[in-house]
């Protein structure tokens, strides 16, 4: 794929034009801004963060947690118990949550939209191990999973540089111009669900990412993690999603997330907190008649997982691994019991 990536467009030159702005990010999916957030704040949030990896022991004994080091044996992804126990310790970290309200970030959006702007409660961070390319995030639509309007934001930023190695993000220009959100299927990674190459054409665009760097995009554009093909770094960075406020907000980003793998609440999240700044910020926004709370249509992920159970009968390497997954996460619910028919269909 190297030979199909070529540099995202830095849009640094017309931060300051709003409708310059529009007009690229309507044009493109996407808008790229060098160094639009303060590393300073950054690196202590990195910090803070890597202080959490390391307690929970992903990382080499005796390295630099700022290095993030990681420890193969300890390798895990979402969807994972074990990820689970240390990504909610992090989740409750107040200034990971203070991160999506930074005015640098929210300036940019305001332009954007014209109109005054809501971060989505569900703040998310994305922890991926070296090496384990097969749980990279695939190629796909944010909607599918945050859904409420089309006119939903992305904003992901590395927390330390991110060179392609590492496995940044990547965009296809153009892609929401198709204005539906396409077929998606079963896929291991984040999200659990691909669109198929052979349905998309077209040049990727990324970059070797500094802290700082800041990418924006529509909840059409077509989008994918490339791999962490390093030796043993931890690739950490900030995936978070705005709207404005009037638009409908799906019932799923109002909870923290992954609180389906482990119960989580806001209560849980707040407990520690040093202030009550931000705490239930969107209570009064939301589930108005200008704000109206729409509940997430489950029926992408329910057809993923159909596609899950018929591709481990016929003895999918990946299928089996996914459906593995969710019979150790819950092993009497439903889903874990179609799980493991279908692996003793294929046995």
């Amino acid at each position: 794929m190297a030979e199909q990536l070529r540099e995202l467009k830095v849009s640094n030159d017309v931060i300051n034009a709003p409708q310059e702005l529009r007009c690229r990010i309507q044009d493109e999916g996407y808008l790229f801004f060098k160094k639009l957030q303060d590393a300073e704040k950054l690196w202590d949030l990195r910090e803070q963060m890597m202080k959490v990896i390391q307690e929970g022991g992903w990382l080499v004994s005796g390295t630099n947690p700022m290095d993030g080091i990681a420890d193969p044996s300890q390798r895990c992804t979402e969807g994972d118990v074990a990820y689970t126990d240390v990504y909610h310790e992090l989740y409750k970290l107040q200034t990971f949550h203070q991160s999506g309200h930074w005015p640098e970030v929210l300036d940019i959006l305001e332009k954007l939209t014209d109109k005054p702007v809501l971060p989505h409660p569900q703040k998310i961070a994305r922890l991926w191990f070296p090496q384990y390319t097969d749980h990279t995030t695939p190629i796909h639509q944010d909607f599918v999973h945050f859904q409420g309007n089309f006119e939903t934001y992305t904003c992901w930023a590395p927390v330390g540089d991110c060179p392609m190695e590492l496995g940044g993000l990547a965009v296809l220009p153009g892609s929401h111009k198709l204005d539906r959100v396409m077929n998606h299927h079963f896929s291991l990674g984040a999200g659990a669900l691909q669109i198929n190459t052979q349905e998309i054409e077209g040049e990727w665009h990324t970059t070797n990412y500094e802290i700082g760097d800041t990418l924006f995009f529509l909840a059409l554009t077509v989008h994918q993690a490339l791999p962490n093909l390093t030796a043993d770094r931890l690739r950490i960075s900030l995936d978070n999603r705005y709207q404005t406020i009037g638009a409908p907000i799906c019932d799923e980003v109002t909870y923290p997330h992954m609180h389906g793998f482990h119960p989580l609440s806001w209560n849980d999240v707040y407990r520690d907190w040093e202030s009550e700044d931000l705490k239930y910020y969107w209570k009064d926004l939301v589930d108005t008649p200008d704000t109206p709370v729409v509940l997430k249509d489950d029926g992408y992920l329910v057809h993923g997982f159909k596609e899950a159970l018929s591709l481990a009968r016929q003895g999918d390497r990946k299928a089996i691994i996914h459906l593995e997954r969710v019979i150790k996460h819950n092993p009497m619910s439903d889903g874990a019991k179609a799980a493991q028919e279908a692996l003793q269909a294929y046995k």
